[in-house]
């Protein structure tokens, strides 16, 4: 059995979704112990909140693919969902989100999200999109690594650019103008209120 899903879970591998997991996941071993509490370009989130926050997002994908909705997963993954070894839940959080999207048809299902019920590729995309902003948010506050994959970048440049002004859906803040030879990166963040320091 085991060899036969091998060249599945091999293309799996490849896709944007697994290397924003990869990419934030490097990231997140470079935290020293002395700066779980640093800031990030997150407004009242430090590392450990951000981390914390990525890997609550990551819990909740095997629920919401087995058919869950939000009510009756209800508070489970709220608060602290890292405890003592943040490193550690990432991991765990991580590969079993990646194992539950690895299974044939996932993209294809029907998920219950807060807002509406979305196809499961809609889900996959916002997830992935989501990893590769906080895996700069997580670089800057860390100071390490704030160059991102340059095939991340553009999936969510991609994702971003016909939304117009992010800002009007509260998670963001109003876009930074940047000149009009400004690189992927940079276009990127400034889409979504981050000026790229270099």
């Amino acid at each position: 059995m085991a060899h036969r899903r091998q060249p599945q879970q091999a293309a799996w591998n490849g896709t944007p979704y697994a290397e924003a997991l990869a990419a934030f996941g490097e990231r997140v071993r470079l935290v020293t112990p002395d700066q779980w509490d640093s800031p990030t370009p997150c407004a009242d989130w430090s590392v450990r909140d951000l981390v914390n926050h990525l890997t609550g997002e990551q819990l909740w994908v095997p629920e919401l693919l087995m058919g869950a909705t939000i009510g009756e997963v209800g508070g489970r993954f709220d608060g602290d969902v890292c405890g003592a070894d943040p490193v550690t839940a990432w991991t765990d959080a991580a590969d079993a989100a990646r194992e539950a999207w690895a299974v044939p048809g996932a993209t294809e299902l029907t998920v219950h999200l807060s807002f509406a019920d979305t196809s499961g590729q809609y889900y996959l995309d916002q997830l992935t999109t989501d990893l590769v902003i906080h895996s700069w948010d997580l670089a800057e506050g860390i100071g390490r690594l704030t160059r991102l994959p340059a095939e991340l970048v553009e999936f969510a440049l991609g994702q971003f650019s016909g939304y117009g002004d992010l800002s009007g859906s509260g998670l963001f803040d109003p876009p930074v103008p940047v000149p009009a030879d400004a690189g992927p990166q940079t276009r990127l963040l400034a889409l979504t209120g981050r000026r790229d320091g270099g």
